[in-house]
């Protein structure tokens, strides 16, 4: 857990830097964009972005779905402000 929360502060420290603008989404959300339930497993999430993003994924990326899954969300919510702007997650 200290390794992944030094990794996050350099990327985004990096990101900053660069002023490259950073966005932060909690897993449930993430998970809800994806399947539409905050409680999805992580095998649920790498079906349905095999289906929305025509690509084949293997069992040993699921650190890449986690992050496909967060830039699909990020999509979806730069792609309609309206739930861009909920407070539900």
């Amino acid at each position: 857990m200290l390794k992944l929360g030094r990794a996050q502060g350099a990327a985004i420290s990096a990101a900053l830097n660069q002023s490259v603008q950073v966005f932060e989404y909690a897993p449930r959300k993430i998970k809800q964009s994806i399947t539409g339930h905050g409680d999805s497993s992580k095998e649920q999430i790498a079906n349905l972005l095999q289906y929305i993003l025509k690509v084949e994924l293997k069992p040993e990326s699921m650190d890449a779905t986690d992050g496909l899954a967060a830039a699909l969300c990020h999509f979806y919510q730069m792609c309609n402000p309206v739930k861009a702007g909920s407070s539900k997650n």
